[in-house]
C-alpha cells in the first residue's frame, strides 16, 4: 500500500485504512466526535483520547455511502475494488469574509471527479505538509487569493468522508478521503477579498459568496428526499455569482435558488448542486457564527452555547490566529 494518510488507533498503534473500509463504520461514528491527530500529511484518528491527539471533531458519511452499502450487502463486488490503496487526506477551506459571507466555487463540468458541483476550495494534502498550509495552497491555487499573514484566524470544523462516485447506484467508488474542513476567518470583507479573485478556469467555472440566510436554507437540504424542510418563505429567487466564460472573462450571474437546493440523485448525473459534505460544512459553520459573541465575531473566539445536533460532544478548539 501507498504512504498511508488516514490512519485508525488500534491497541495503542496507528493502522491504515484500506481503500474498501469505511472509516466511520469502523469507529462507530455518528453524530458524535472522533479524537485527532496529524503527523504532516497523517491524519490519525481514535474513538479514544490518546497522546497527541489534537482536537475532537464530528466525523460523519452520507447516509448513502457506497462503502458503507457495501459492508451491509453479501457478496457485493467488493473484491473489485483497490487492494493497495489506503483512503486519501484531503482539506477545504471555508473562508469567511469580515462580513460574515463565504466562498464557494463551482468545479468546471471537464473535472473526472464531483464536477459541476458546489464546493469551497480544498484537495488534497500534500505529504509532509500542514493541513493549514495545504488549505492555503489549494485556496490560492483555485481561486487566486493568498490571504496576508496576521490578518486571519482559522479553526477546524470537522471530518467528512467521501466517496466518488457518491452512490453505490452509480458503480464502484474509484477515490475515498476524508475531508477536513477549515473555517478560515479573514479580517477583509468580501468585496476586498473579490477584488483579488483570480479563478484557475481550470478547476473553476464560477464562485459566490453566501450568506448566513441561504446557507441555512442549503444546510437543511437532506439527499435522498423530495424537497427540502423548513425553508424559509422569503429566501431570494437567485444569488447573485460570477461565471467564468470560455474566452476567460468573468461575467455576473443570477444563480437559482433552486439550484442550491439540489440532492443527490439516484443516478449518475453532474446536475449542478451543492455537495453533500458542503452542505455538512455550511451546518458546522452556522454554529460556529452563532457560538461568537457580537464582539468577538470574526475573530473566532467561542463561547459555548451547548452543542447542536450534528455536533454533540465536540470540544471545539479556540481559533488561531494567522501566522
Amino acid at each position: 500500500m501507498a504512504a498511508a494518510r488516514v490512519l485508525l488507533l488500534r491497541s495503542g498503534r496507528p493502522e491504515p485504512v484500506s481503500f474498501s473500509q469505511s472509516v466511520c463504520g469502523l469507529l462507530g461514528a455518528g453524530p458524535g466526535a472522533t479524537h485527532c491527530g496529524l503527523k504532516r500529511g497523517q491524519l490519525v484518528l481514535s474513538d479514544r483520547p490518546f497522546p497527541g491527539a489534537s482536537a475532537r471533531l464530528p466525523l460523519q458519511r452520507p447516509p448513502f455511502c457506497p462503502f458503507a452499502a457495501l459492508d451491509q450487502q453479501p457478496g457485493a463486488p467488493g473484491d473489485e475494488l483497490p487492494t493497495n490503496r489506503g483512503v486519501d487526506l484531503g482539506v477545504a477551506v471555508i473562508l469567511q469574509s469580515s462580513d460574515q459571507t463565504v466562498l464557494l466555487t463551482r468545479r468546471t463540468r471537464t473535472l473526472n471527479v464531483s464536477p459541476n458541483l458546489w464546493v469551497p476550495p480544498g484537495g488534497h494534502v500534500e505529504l509532509d505538509e500542514e493541513l493549514l498550509d495545504g488549505g492555503l495552497r489549494e485556496l490560492w491555487e483555485e481561486s487566486g487569493l493568498q490571504l496576508p499573514r496576521g490578518q486571519f484566524s482559522w479553526v477546524p470544523l470537522g471530518l467528512w468522508e467521501s466517496a466518488y462516485p457518491p452512490r453505490l447506484s452509480w458503480g464502484l467508488p474509484r477515490y475515498h478521503h476524508i475531508i477536513l474542513y477549515l473555517l478560515v476567518i479573514s479580517q477583509e470583507s468580501q468585496q476586498q477579498l473579490q477584488a483579488r479573485i483570480q479563478p484557475n478556469p481550470g478547476e473553476v467555472s464560477a464562485f459566490m459568496w453566501l450568506g448566513p440566510d441561504v446557507a441555512a436554507a442549503v444546510a437543511t437540504t437532506e439527499d435522498g428526499a423530495e424537497t427540502p424542510r423548513h425553508l424559509p418563505q422569503d429566501l431570494p429567487p437567485s444569488v447573485p455569482a460570477v461565471e467564468l466564460g470560455e474566452d476567460g472573462g468573468a461575467r455576473p450571474l443570477a444563480l437559482p435558488t433552486s439550484t442550491l437546493l439540489r440532492t443527490t440523485p439516484a443516478a449518475a448525473d453532474s446536475q449542478e448542486r451543492v455537495s453533500t459534505g458542503t452542505k455538512f460544512a455550511l451546518r458546522l459553520w452556522l454554529q460556529h457564527l452563532g457560538s461568537v459573541t457580537p464582539l468577538s465575531r470574526g475573530s473566532g473566539a467561542h463561547s459555548d452555547p451547548g452543542p447542536a445536533k450534528e455536533e454533540q460532544n465536540v470540544d471545539p478548539l479556540p481559533a488561531r490566529p494567522g501566522i
